[in-house]
């Protein structure tokens, strides 16, 4: 089974192109950690009727070590069959894939067969390799699932990559996206500059995954050089594992920053977003010990929403930091009016049933 981007639904095509709200679906795990699947339909549900664009499910948020217990397809399969029994609207489906060729080759496959529309590729167990290994890489992959590109952070496991990676990564002809989220300005920009140098920024669409500067990225326009021509690119659309938590106040501003920017009205307001939502990430993510509490973090807001029930991941010393339940606590009570508490507890017993 093999699908290339002409082949995508139509609306699921304008859908991407346009941007959208996109959550990195985070895995719900019972005491004796395994899956929870009612927690997890629930989750899906939350998402769908938060007014999110599509999921990305078997991604870093849901954790990578779903591979090495036998958890990927049974996870992906959840997420595929609860939304398409939610909902009738488009939705893009997109499936983490991770591993050496083999194995991203074979997860593309798995995600196809449950009717996925695209996969992201992490590169961090390609760590070491060339670039043309890694285009390689990425172009046998492109050949079974239209691809989003991903840049993984370094903090959290990524490796860094040159613009010149990503001028020939955009120049795969299934490519329709990528996910920048080396959170870093410098390297964000190697990404836009590669996709404007291979002429790819209309087939191409930038997604932020830089939890740590949402809005601004969002906002702002990039201007690169093309030979004497300066090209004009936006990032269109998120994929975050910040967006798992508080979702349908992100489709809200996602809302509100398309609204601005079709009418030319971007205010100051809206730029002071920018700095509340990275104060809410420093808690969430747990800046303050270099990442280490980043999914449990994301899954303690969750639980006090009543969307999960515990916080553990797959690895037991993957916990909250010291000190960050109240960095929780802190931006919850400061940044009240960025969450959805009321929305999921009018929702929450629908979701559970």
């Amino acid at each position: 089974m093999r699908t290339h981007r002409s082949e995508l639904p139509q609306e699921v095509s304008a859908l991407l192109r346009r941007g959208c709200v996109i959550p990195a679906h985070p895995l719900a795990l019972d005491a004796s950690r395994k899956l929870d699947a009612v927690r997890q339909r629930a989750l899906t549900r939350y998402y769908i009727d938060a007014g999110a664009g599509g999921l990305a499910v078997g991604v870093h948020a849901t954790q990578f070590a779903i591979r090495e217990v036998g958890l990927y397809e049974p996870v992906l399969a959840l997420a595929a069959r609860t939304a398409r029994e939610w909902t009738q609207r488009p939705l893009a489906m997109i499936a983490g894939l991770s591993g050496r060729t083999p194995q991203a080759v074979a997860e593309a496959q798995i995600a196809l067969e449950h009717g996925y529309h695209a996969g992201m590729l992490s590169l961090a167990p390609m760590k070491g390799a060339s670039i043309d290994e890694l285009i390689a890489h990425c172009s046998a992959v492109a050949e079974q699932i239209p691809l989003i590109g991903f840049y993984l952070q370094t903090a959290v496991g990524g490796i860094a990559l040159p613009m010149e990676f990503w001028r020939r990564f955009a120049l795969i002809d299934n490519v329709i996206a990528i996910k920048m989220a080396p959170f870093d300005r410098y390297r964000t920009l190697d990404v836009v500059r590669g996709v404007v140098v291979a002429g790819a920024e209309e087939r191409v669409t930038l997604y932020t995954g830089n939890d740590d500067h949402i809005v601004l990225d969002l906002l702002v326009p990039y201007a690169v050089k093309r030979g004497e021509a300066e090209i004009s690119v936006r990032i269109r659309g998120g994929l975050l594992g910040h967006w798992s938590v508080w979702t349908r106040s992100a489709v809200q501003q996602l809302e509100r920053i398309h609204a601005a920017i079709d009418a030319d009205a971007v205010d100051a307001a809206l730029l002071a977003l920018d700095s509340r939502v990275t104060d809410c990430n420093g808690a969430f993510f747990d800046v303050a010990n270099d990442f280490a509490g980043c999914i449990p973090g994301c899954h303690e807001v969750l639980r006090r929403q009543g969307l999960l029930e515990r916080i553990d991941c797959l690895d037991p010393n993957e916990r909250l930091s010291p000190g960050q339940a109240k960095a929780i606590d802190r931006v919850c009570r400061e940044h009240a009016d960025l969450a959805d508490d009321v929305f999921v507890s009018a929702n929450l017993s629908r979701w559970l049933t």
